[in-house]
């Protein structure tokens, strides 16, 4: 006789105190399956896989390579973008003011076309400035990315199509309509551009930061792309007027290479896995309640102040000095081997972009000096603003009075080179450090502050270029 009882009616054999299923019966009994990996009961130590594919955990876990350098490659494609629009208006001047704006074309002096430079500055970087602004705190055009990128990009388009048409029909009775409708292009061209820039600059954040680098690298490319296009477009075309058309029509194309390779970003895995890093850290801002955690401004100025700081000052000296004391500088040896019009191509626009490109290209490379001492040839860069000055800087049609105590052309020649590769080494350096110093939860804000301090840092330096004039012209000793 055991000391245990059997329950005929469901199969179970109970201990001798009858309250609990003896050992052989839990052995016979059937196992049940708890699918808690499709749920959400698990440990918060264990993986849970729910609305989580095996190609985003690989992601998350191992950092693929990029491979050939495709995505490096596509923000260099981006910096040219967001700096062609504006290169492409300044460096067609000419097609403005000696032919659809011309006396022999419209039958008279067209009264803005003496000053349409500086019209057209100021109708290009203010509502630059300003989008570029509004964007970090408005988030134009919504939240996502995508959709600010494609009605930026999309709007940019749209405004060059304006521009080839106009080029394409006879202004010649409508002068002044032309004029305001252009001005008008130009103005909602960048408006679109500055969101455009300020955002590529807060994708680039997510990512190590050689690639916000690459958007600098290409906006210093942009301007020696954008002169090539111009010299090739004259060679092909005697015709002022197709010339132009083929000109504008090359910004066409590379907005549409923008636009796709934006599109191509999400395929690419290596982009992919900082992407799904930034939106984890997104996630994590996230309060108790769900409710997204405002983003704080100020703290992130205050984090990356001086980055901020450095960026700005770059920018600010060189647009306070290039093209506009450059571009005016004539040679003091009268035997010296570059003579006008070569001096200035070659002393100033050409070594500028070349210079300044291969500084960026550097920066890529070898980051010196550290963060927390970039402030100090920063700084110093604003030497060379009274050194310009009293170069041999010459006001069409006034006296100078300032005296010119640098008078080497060769030595000038080689200050312009160091003027430019520090203008491109430096401001990647800053852009590319910025990121770094906020949290890398607010990377991307941080980011986007940085290209609008550098929107501003341009601006701010054009603006003291109205100044220059005045001074040698009127302070003298």
């Amino acid at each position: 006789m055991t000391n245990s009882r059997y329950n005929e009616r469901n199969g179970t054999q109970y201990g001798a105190r009858g309250d609990e299923p003896s050992e052989t019966s839990r052995l016979q009994q059937p196992v049940k399956l708890h699918p808690s990996w499709e749920e959400n009961n698990l440990p918060e130590d264990e993986l849970n896989f729910k609305n989580l594919t095996m190609d985003q955990a690989s992601l998350e876990v191992h950092e693929p390579k990029d491979r050939w350098n495709l995505i490096y490659i596509v923000f260099l494609v981006h910096g040219i973008g967001t700096l062609t629009p504006w290169n492409m208006f300044i460096t067609a001047n000419k097609y403005f003011t000696t032919y659809k704006l011309s006396e022999s074309y419209i039958g008279y002096v067209f009264p803005y076309v003496s000053n349409f430079i500086q019209i057209l500055t100021f109708c290009s970087q203010v509502p630059n400035v300003a989008f570029n602004w509004l964007n970090i705190f408005i988030r134009i055009g919504g939240g996502e990315l995508t959709t600010r990128i494609v009605y930026s990009i999309g709007t940019v388009v749209v405004c060059f199509l304006v521009t080839v048409f106009l080029a394409m029909i006879d202004t010649a009775t409508w002068p002044e309509t032309f004029f305001w409708i252009t001005m008008i292009c130009v103005i909602v061209l960048n408006m679109a551009n500055g969101v455009y820039q300020n955002t590529v600059f807060g994708m680039a954040a997510k990512l190590p930061g050689k690639y916000t680098g690459a958007i600098i690298l290409g906006n210093n490319i942009s301007g020696t792309f954008v002169s090539l296009i111009s010299m090739l477009t004259t060679y092909v075309s005697n015709d002022q007027r197709m010339a132009a058309i083929y000109y504008f029509i090359t910004a066409l194309f590379v907005l549409f290479i923008c636009f796709d390779t934006y599109f191509a970003l999400p395929l690419n895995r290596y982009y992919r896995h900082h992407d799904l890093k930034a939106k984890k850290l997104t996630l994590e801002k996230r309060d108790t309640d769900g409710a997204p955690e405002s983003i704080p401004y100020m703290q992130i100025i205050k984090k990356s102040r001086v980055q901020l700081y450095n960026v700005f000052c770059v920018l600010f000296v060189t647009l306070a000095v290039f093209p506009s004391i450059q571009g005016s500088v004539e040679p003091s040896d009268p035997n010296f081997f570059l003579k006008q019009p070569y001096f200035t191509q070659v002393t100033c626009y050409f070594t500028f972009n070349i210079f300044a490109m291969f500084g960026s290209l550097v920066a890529t490379m070898i980051q010196w000096p550290k963060p927390k001492y970039l402030w100090i040839p920063v700084t110093l860069r604003l030497l060379y603003i009274p050194y310009y000055l009293f170069t041999n800087y010459q006001v069409e049609e006034k006296i100078r009075v300032l005296p010119v105590y640098f008078t080497n052309d060769y030595i000038y020649w080689i200050i312009s080179m160091t003027f430019a590769f520090s203008s491109g080494y430096l401001s990647s350096l800053a852009m590319m450090f910025t990121p770094q110093s906020a949290e890398p939860k607010y990377a991307s804000t941080a980011g986007m502050l940085g290209g609008a301090f550098l929107i501003s840092g341009i601006f701010t330096g054009i603006l003291v270029t109205f100044i220059w004039p005045w001074a040698v012209t009127h302070i003298g000793y």
